[in-house]
């Protein structure tokens, strides 16, 4: 049986002062001045929110996005699609370059980078592209030394040469790794190296310098002269295929892989699956594995985002949040801690996990 709500048991915040002030004037024994209720009301806790930005509701060019997703330092969100070209979305207004309206060569873009001048670097499947927000240059096969056009992976050392692996989805030979200091080229190869593929998926470089690099057949980690290469046959790593790279504050290396996530400190492996831990899918395919200004992991995976605390998974999927594909791709946390996340079919959903106030 419903219990029967006393109007006196609703808090003043819900019912309003004016409504507040007759009710207790009412309850008050005769001849004792009625008190004067607070005027300041308690906080309300925020709640989380999710939004969805799509092809439908927004300026958002594609439903279909990749893993490109990046801010800039005035805080608005870059966006790479599938065939759609680069979307910039400064939280009211939509702007969307591609191969039709502006110097962008390829409507794929997979990779997004800023230097430390601002400039935005592009990798797409026709070629690296630097936009200083006015003016276009494009580096590809016939004009410099990058290796092959399609670009998957672009990263800055603290020495500001842009590290870009090439390869990704269009090519099963790959081209292999560049560095470019802005004037020259140095080309790292299966022929000339100790790479394991030509074909890369993911950069990331630690505190030390070191290069971390995801392939097809393994990870490699380059110092600059020496080469170190981790697969299934030498190391704990679940799968060769590692399309995702990220590092924490306590050094260690976190990969994405076809099998799992696996974390390595140096000299321990520790793997994650959906058979020990609460990780949704294997698959984990996004470029990148972010992390929060609290440490917290977030996992883009094909059965939704998994959040981990080292200890904790809690997951966010197409049954129990506004996630609108469990295909995730990509993810950027914004200054306030707003998680973006890009989907393969869905169009981008925000989650404000602190809710708007």
């Amino acid at each position: 049986m419903r219990r029967a709500v006393s109007p006196f048991s609703i808090p003043l915040r819900v019912m309003g002062v004016a409504t507040a002030l007759v009710l207790l004037a009412a309850c008050a024994p005769l001849g004792t001045p009625a008190p004067t209720p607070a005027l300041t009301d308690t906080p309300i806790p925020p709640t989380p929110e999710w939004m969805v930005y799509n092809r439908d509701n927004s300026g958002l060019p594609s439903n279909q996005l990749t893993p490109a997703l990046a801010f800039d330092a005035q805080g608005n969100l870059w966006i790479g699609t599938r065939r759609e070209g680069l979307a910039k979305f400064d939280g009211e207004n939509w702007t969307v370059y591609n191969t039709g309206n502006s110097g962008l060569p390829h409507d794929q873009v997979v990779a997004l980078a800023f230097d430390a001048q601002g400039n935005l670097w592009i990798g797409t499947g026709g070629g690296l592209a630097k936009f200083d927000g006015e003016n276009w240059t494009v580096y590809n096969t016939d004009n410099s030394g990058l290796p092959h056009n399609a670009v998957h992976a672009l990263a800055f050392d603290a020495q500001g040469n842009l590290w870009i692996g090439t390869g990704g989805f269009f090519s099963p030979g790959g081209g292999g790794l560049a560095k470019f200091d802005g004037e020259n080229w140095t080309v790292y190869n299966t022929a000339n190296s100790e790479l394991p593929h030509n074909q890369i998926l993911a950069l990331a470089i630690d505190a030390q310098g070191n290069l971390w690099i995801g392939t097809e057949i393994g990870v490699a980690q380059f110092d600059g002269e020496n080469w170190t290469v981790y697969n299934t046959g030498n190391s704990g790593l679940p799968h060769n295929l590692v399309p995702a790279l990220a590092i924490d504050a306590q050094g260690n290396v976190w990969m994405g892989t076809d099998g799992g996530l696996a974390q390595f400190d140096g000299e321990n492996w520790t793997v994650y699956n959906t058979a020990n831990s609460g990780l949704p899918h294997n698959g984990l395919h996004g470029e990148r594995i972010a992390i929060d200004a609290q440490g917290n992991l977030w996992i883009e995976t094909e059965g939704g985002v998994a959040q981990f605390d080292g200890v904790n998974w809690t997951v966010y999927n197409t049954d129990n949040s506004g996630l609108p594909d469990d295909y995730v791709l990509g993810l950027a946390i914004d200054a306030q801690g707003n998680k973006w996340i890009g989907t393969h079919y869905g169009g981008l959903a925000v989650y404000r996990e602190s809710g708007v106030k």
